[in-house]
């Protein structure tokens, strides 16, 4: 029997929001939660359409699907939408990430234990490193591997074929790949943010694998916290979970999503407290002024890509933060979200 707890005894365990990473015991739920077929994928519409004519035709040809590229912020599903593209092909898949593949031996490895038809994935392909990348080009291109045996005079070329396969990148920073490999992909696709009421479907549809029940009024209000990105509104649910699950309610309703994502000091527009310090730190340690990036990050305690990755691209959505040619910059939004005048100087950007 589960004892209440008081609201104080519970802070240590709903940790305040981390968009750029699962916490280790939500990843076997998160991977119950990713949809297995294109059809039950929400959102996204316009790169399902594209995924589903690339792959109906390349089945009809009977030929190995094309390299693809995936890129857009984090958490919209880059992953799932390569497990969904392998399932549909009917290939087998191999999970990878750039960080991981160190040498040219490392890859050289993956691509001489593939299959005819099978998926690579490559997440965060965009930290592969120069000499990784040159093992690469071949293979993309003509399947081939080429290793060099030996050193110095004495050294030697050999060309390995390997099977037709497909690679699939995904990365938050296009902008980091080098040409060579961003032409080596025969199809890219961004992923955009979510809307409100894409998010409740999502939402709406863990509840039911989760066998939690939660009402339409809660469904929304999580949605709306939710940073317009899936892995959090998921997040969001399962920490609403618990709380719902700790204070005896049979359904998450709004009060206690409400009383949930407080908890988790996350605001009505989703704002977590790292996000609310960046704005702090703008408007009153810098007295409103554009802050350079690494002042910025050092001001806050923050990783420069943490903050241009994780945190700046929803202020910026949201009219909270401005880029200038000076640095960034809190808008007039962001002093009326927290209750502050603005000076005039502030930047023009209001709330969306």
């Amino acid at each position: 029997m589960i004892q209440a707890q008081k609201p104080e005894d519970l802070k240590d365990e709903f940790s305040p929001l981390d968009a750029a990473q699962n916490a280790p015991e939500d990843i076997s739920l998160d991977q119950n939660l990713r949809p297995a077929k294109l059809a039950d994928y929400v959102g996204q519409a316009a790169v399902k359409n594209n995924l589903s004519v690339v792959m109906s035709a390349a089945k009809q040809r009977g030929e190995t699907l094309e390299h693809i590229l995936l890129y857009g912020p984090p958490g919209l599903g880059k992953t799932t939408l390569a497990h969904i593209i392998a399932r549909e092909m009917g290939a087998n898949i191999k999970v990878t990430s750039g960080p991981a593949i160190e040498r040219a031996g490392d890859l050289a490895s993956l691509l001489t234990n593939l299959e005819a038809g099978d998926v690579l994935f490559i997440d965060e392909i965009h930290r592969l490193n120069k000499a990784v990348e040159e093992v690469l080009y071949p293979a993309m291109e003509d399947y081939v591997l080429d290793i060099i045996l030996g050193k110095g005079p004495g050294a030697r070329s050999i060309r390995m074929e390997l099977p037709r396969f497909t690679l699939i990148g995904a990365t938050t920073r296009i902008g980091l790949l080098s040409s060579p490999l961003r032409d080596r992909f025969g199809a890219t696709y961004r992923l955009e943010y979510y809307e409100q009421p894409e998010l409740e479907k999502i939402i709406t549809r863990s509840a039911e694998i989760l066998k939690a029940k939660i009402d339409a009024a809660a469904a929304g209000e999580l949605a709306k916290r939710s940073r317009f990105t899936p892995r959090i509104a998921n997040r969001l649910l399962k920490r609403t979970r618990d709380f719902a699950q700790v204070f005896g309610h049979d359904t998450i309703n709004l009060t206690a999503a409400q009383k949930a994502l407080d908890l988790l000091e996350v605001d009505s527009l989703g704002l977590d407290k790292n996000d609310r310090r960046i704005l702090d730190v703008l408007i009153n340690k810098f007295s409103g002024k554009a802050v350079g990036l690494n002042t910025l990050a050092a001001a806050t305690g923050e990783e420069e890509d943490t903050i241009t990755d994780i945190h700046e691209p929803f202020l910026i959505r949201l009219g909270l933060l401005a880029k200038t040619p000076k640095g960034r910059q809190a808008t007039q939004g962001a002093y009326q979200h927290l209750g502050l005048t603005p000076p005039p100087s502030a930047g023009q950007a209001s709330l969306l």
